[in-house]
């Protein structure tokens, strides 16, 4: 069960992946039998939100770095800045709504990964913009558990 809660825990840390396949994998009979519900959550909301104050603290010297150590890094750091700035109207017009929003929404290209780089590019302090995202986060895991018993009422 240990291994199960850590692979929970790990894959919601996942860019991308995020807590919207990790709960999944923890409901499931995917690597290791099925968790509790309030045991994979918490993995999953957790390890979503772990990532979170390092992005908004340290993301931009990362990105300098980045920029000055190769040439196709670069192209990396303007592409991810640039997904931010796409992003970024609604957190800039909305605030603690649009970044809540832009976190909550599991679907590709929003999450706590880029609602943490979104806060960051727009220099949100962290005391504003974490409690901000995790509730988002939470706000995602309540979304995703509907899917998941919906479906695994419909399906079964």
């Amino acid at each position: 069960m240990l291994v199960k809660i850590l692979i929970t825990f790990l894959v919601s840390m996942v860019p991308i992946i995020e807590l919207r396949g990790g709960l999944p994998i923890g409901l499931s009979g995917q690597f290791g039998p099925e968790l509790n519900y309030w045991v994979a959550l918490a993995a999953s909301v957790v390890g979503n939100i772990v990532p979170v104050p390092f992005i908004i603290i340290f993301i931009k010297k990362i990105f300098a770095w980045m920029r000055k150590v190769s040439p196709k890094l670069n192209g990396v750091v303007t592409k991810l800045e640039k997904r931010a700035e796409s992003k970024s109207e609604t957190v800039k017009k909305y605030a603690f709504w649009g970044l809540f929003i832009l976190v909550a929404i599991p679907l590709p290209g929003t999450g706590a990964w880029t609602g943490a780089l979104v806060a960051a590019m727009l220099d949100m302090d962290l005391k504003r913009a974490f409690p901000t995202v995790a509730l988002g986060v939470v706000g995602a895991a309540a979304i995703v558990s509907a899917v998941w018993f919906g479906l695994d009422v419909a399906l079964f």
